[in-house]
């Protein structure tokens, strides 16, 4: 019987090929599926140059690229940063805003840089040098000398159009587009398209710090002035100062929000704008919140709706709940424009010579409330921050200091008044031979002629010496003085208004600045008002004791002298007088009427 070889088994074929090229480079060519977005055939392609260990390095890399295609570690597709973006922007959940300002920037900023480049391709150094180039030019210029012109349409160049000049893109806007490049490749991530996120290996941008820094008092108080000129206009600028609301919530208020009876308006609804589109959609924190008035407050709202229902009557209509708050319609039934809001505001402080804008009026909000020492939860509730009082520390709290927090008063105490209508008195016309007549007078004159209008704040105590080169106490004596003319509101921890008042019955002379039951001497040496005061001594905020003293609340000399000899007292170094603090109040008082602190014994 014959024996019958076995038949050997066919050498199993290897995945993927290596193909020789005419240079003596081989190619490495493996399979990877059907592309999801493109819908061809995708492979995992390197060639490795010659030399005499070419092969075996070919064929090392064609096992590892089947390695990556057998553990589905290879990319997915061969798509491109433009259309992943597109993917992103379709699946993602956006608010209308968002979704505008995330197409904006992908248009301008990544598709004509990095948009044709692939996804799997993408790595930390592609875009760092893309915000590299972003930092150079934010027109992505060729670096060749060409002209702006004022419009892509046919026309004759004229002053408008202007040598091109390289401006870098804001850092803030950098860490936007990486947030937006972060999220697109978050979900190629999920959606498998790669395996490793590049923009977890590259360096993002730093976040600018922030600059919210609020108008001043004074400066509040002469954006109150011109804007009561319009009383809707002035309505809008003080429910911002005090509500704290934001543009688009203010325009997107309605009749219906707003609960006097209650003192409450319900923040549920925010009008958006990009470009000449305008829409109404939920607040930014997506939260309806509530937001408590004060009295004053109240009463503006009042006097507002009088003036709405007025006009919707004589307009043949009737004012509805429905109606918005803030419209140029006389029936309140289309909204105002936020830019044409922000636009109208920003005319309103260069007429006046300041610098700010109408979002700073709610920075303005926040430290005031900050500085009367509220929490920092409530602070956050009461102006829509969704994350707890972080948002509010990071952006507000830097621009209040420690002094300030712990002297200021309570919001409604610090405002500055509302304008209110009336005429100045009659001047009061006399031969200064004082210096504080002398300045007096001054600021007399500069009331009567309009250099400080009516509601304005007249600068401190501190300035107007320090200005004039005369002691605090000739100041505080000329203040009086326009006090008693009806000039001025003279009151401790509030700042000193143009507010005319009635003469009170049996006036004083017109140079007679003296207070009952102190006598008068001649010179500087005129001190404020003095009463019995109840002073708490205060180290680093933990009470050690209470005196009584017969001083006035804004003596800042006496006050000094006060803290001084308690620091002593109480075995406390000099250097160490910055830890200390002297709570003023009226004995057996609860309010606070000064807070001194000093930086230096």
């Amino acid at each position: 019987m014959r024996a019958v070889s076995k038949k050997p088994s066919p050498k199993m074929r290897q995945p993927g090929g290596i193909n020789p090229l005419p240079s003596g480079s081989l190619r490495v060519r493996v399979y990877a599926g059907i592309d999801p977005v493109k819908k061809h055939k995708m492979y995992l392609e390197e060639t490795v140059p010659a030399g005499p260990d070419a092969q075996a390095k070919a064929e090392a890399l064609r096992a590892e690229f089947v390695a990556e295609v057998y553990q589905r570690r290879h990319p997915r597709t061969d798509a491109t940063v433009e259309q992943l973006l597109e993917r992103h922007l379709k699946d993602g959940i956006f608010g209308t805003k968002t979704l505008k300002n995330y197409r904006g920037q992908a248009d301008k900023h990544i598709v004509p840089c990095i948009g044709f480049t692939k996804v799997r391709r993408v790595d930390a150094e592609i875009i760092e040098s893309f915000y590299s180039e972003l930092r150079r030019c934010n027109d992505h210029c060729e670096g060749k000398p060409r002209t702006d012109h004022r419009t892509g349409l046919a026309h004759e160049c004229d002053s408008r159009c202007k040598p091109h000049k390289c401006t870098p893109l804001k850092e803030s806007s950098i860490l936007y587009i990486h947030q937006i490049l972060s999220g697109a490749f978050r979900r190629a991530v999920r959606y498998k398209w790669i395996s490793i996120n590049p923009m977890d290996f590259a360096e993002a941008p730093a976040a600018p710090k922030p600059k919210a820094r609020p108008p001043s008092v004074s400066e509040t108080a002469r954006i109150l002035t011109e804007a009561w000129k319009d009383p809707d206009w002035g309505t809008l600028i003080w429910l911002t100062m005090m509500g704290g609301n934001r543009r688009g919530e203010l325009c997107g208020i309605r009749w219906r929000h707003v609960d006097l009876e209650r003192e409450v308006i319900h923040v549920q609804r925010a009008i958006g704008q990009y470009g000449g589109e305008t829409w109404e959609s939920d607040t930014k924190s997506e939260s309806d919140r509530r937001v408590v008035l004060d009295p004053e407050t109240v009463a503006v709202l009042q006097e507002h709706h009088e003036r709405c229902a007025q006009r919707a009557t004589a307009s043949g209509a009737k004012l509805s709940d429905d109606a918005f708050v803030f419209s140029r319609e006389p029936d309140g039934s289309r909204h105002l424009r936020p830019d044409s809001v922000t636009q109208r505001f920003g005319r309103l402080v260069n007429r006046l010579g300041i610098v700010t804008s109408i979002h700073k009026l709610r920075s303005y909000n926040a430290t005031e409330l900050i500085s009367a020492g509220f929490d920092l939860r409530i602070v956050a509730g009461r102006l829509g921050h969704g994350s707890g009082g972080v948002t509010t520390m990071r952006h507000y709290v830097p621009w209040v200091s420690e002094a300030d927090q712990r002297a200021a008063g309570p919001m409604a105490v610090r405002a500055p008044l509302r304008p209110q209508a009336g005429t100045l008195p009659p001047m009061v016309m006399f031969e200064p031979t004082h210096p504080f007549e002398h300045i007096a007078v001054q600021l007399r004159d500069d009331i009567y002629q309009g250099r400080l209008p009516i509601g304005s704040a007249i600068p401190s105590v501190a300035d107007l010496a320090q200005d004039r080169g005369v002691a605090r106490s000739t100041i505080h004596r000329a203040l009086h003085l326009l006090k008693q003319w009806g000039l001025v509101r003279v009151e401790p921890a509030r700042p000193t208004l143009v507010l005319p008042s009635a003469p009170p019955a049996g006036q004083l002379s017109p140079v007679d600045v003296s207070v009952p039951g102190e006598a008068v001497a001649d010179g500087d040496d005129i001190r404020p008002p003095r009463q019995i005061l109840e002073l708490e001594v205060r180290k680093l905020g933990t009470s050690m004791t209470t005196l009584r003293a017969k001083v006035a609340a804004d003596d800042d000399d006496s006050l000094h002298r006060l803290l001084v000899g308690a620091v002593k007292r109480h075995g406390g170094l000099p250097s160490e007088i910055e830890d200390y603090e002297l709570v003023v109040r009226v004995p057996g008082g609860v309010e606070i009427l000064t807070t001194y602190v000093a930086l230096a014994p």
